[in-house]
This record gives structure tokens, sequence and C-alpha cells, in this order.
């Protein structure tokens, strides 16, 4: 199985992927747990856009430089690491994945567009959206940023455009992709019950 884990930003998503990732160890079953933007060449310039690091007069022409390097970044990820080892038999966790370039991109950019440069990215075998209000992930990334610096995205009203777009999205399940949605508020190790049962289920489907 290939699973992105989907949210805004303090929804879990980070914490998730780890928890879903053990649970794959614990079963006995092959697992690999990575992560976008990824840590190769491409993601490390996204993150530093991200971050604010890169100087760009034009705020568009910005937006829109930052949507194509994720769609290489994606392509990139996808074929290095994610498709050689579905292949070779192991399920695989991403946390965040092409999802959140349909939500995040599209804030800035014609969405049309932004599905256009990620044309090539297939969509996973399911994706788990953990939805969480915007007021609470803005909390949780406030205790985080006492050390860390903020990134570009993390402010409440994007947040709260974020969430609609990612609810949105599911409600419409016009993507061709399988979407979940689990709500981010509960203890992570309810989270993470509502996440396996559903790839229990889809596990059996598997055989």
């Amino acid at each position: 199985m290939f699973i992105a884990l989907e949210g805004i930003d303090g929804s879990g998503t980070t914490t998730q992927a780890k928890l879903l990732a053990d649970w794959f160890a614990a079963k006995k079953l092959q697992v690999y747990a990575t992560f976008e933007p990824t840590d190769g060449r491409v993601g490390r310039l996204i993150r530093e856009y991200l971050s604010g690091k890169v100087d760009v007069p034009d705020v568009d022409r910005h937006f829109h430089a930052l949507a194509l390097l994720f769609a290489a970044d994606r392509l990139d990820h996808l074929a290095r690491e994610v498709e050689p080892r579905l292949k070779a038999g192991t399920h695989v966790i991403s946390d965040r994945y092409l999802l959140s370039s349909i939500v995040y991109q599209s804030l800035h950019c014609d969405p049309a567009w932004i599905n256009a440069i990620n044309a090539e990215a297939p969509p996973p075998g399911l994706t788990v959206l953990i939805d969480l209000p915007a007021e609470i992930a803005m909390e949780r990334l406030a205790r985080r940023n006492l050390f860390e610096a903020s990134e570009i995205y993390e402010t409440l009203d994007q947040q709260e455009k974020l969430r609609e777009r990612y609810l949105e999205a599911a409600r419409s399940l016009s993507l061709g992709q399988q979407i979940v949605v689990v709500d981010g508020g509960q203890d992570p190790d309810l989270v993470l019950q509502k996440i396996t049962a559903q790839v229990e289920s889809r596990l059996k489907n598997l055989g």
C-alpha cells in the first residue's frame, strides 16, 4: 500500500506517520516511512522557500516557482524512494504528498495548473486527512516555534483556508483518491486506531 497522511500544519501528520510505521513493523510487515518535501536537493530548496530565506521580489512568481519545485521534488521522490519500494513489496507511508500541493499551492496559483504540473504523480492507495481546527493547530505550532522558525503558511487566516480546502477535497472525492477524514483533536493513540482501522480493511482487500 501507498498511504499519504495529510492535514494543515500542526495537525499531527508527522507524529501519525511514525506511529503508523511502528504499527506496520509490529505486525512484521515491511514498511518505509518518508515525507515531502524530501531531504533531497530540491526538497532542501523548498524548505528555504517555506522558511522565507529565498528573497523573491515578485510574490506571484515566488509561489509559482514553489509549486514547480514541489512537483519536481515529488517526481524525484517517486522515482528514488516510493516506487522501487512498492515494487519490492514494501508498504510506503508518506507524511504529505499530492493532496498537499493541490491544497496549498492553489491558494496562490490556478488549481488547473497545479493539477497539470502534478499529472505524472499517481494518487496513493489511501489518503488520510487528519482534520483539526486551525486555532488548535496554531496553538501547537506556537509551542513548536519556540524552538523553530515559523513558515510562510503558518498564519491563522491561511490555515483556516487550507483546512476548508482539505475538507472540500475530501467531500468532492473528485481527485481520483481514496480520502478518509480522521479527527486529529483526539489523543494520538486514538487517532492511530482510527487510521489503522482504515488501513486494515484495505490490507484485507489486498489479500
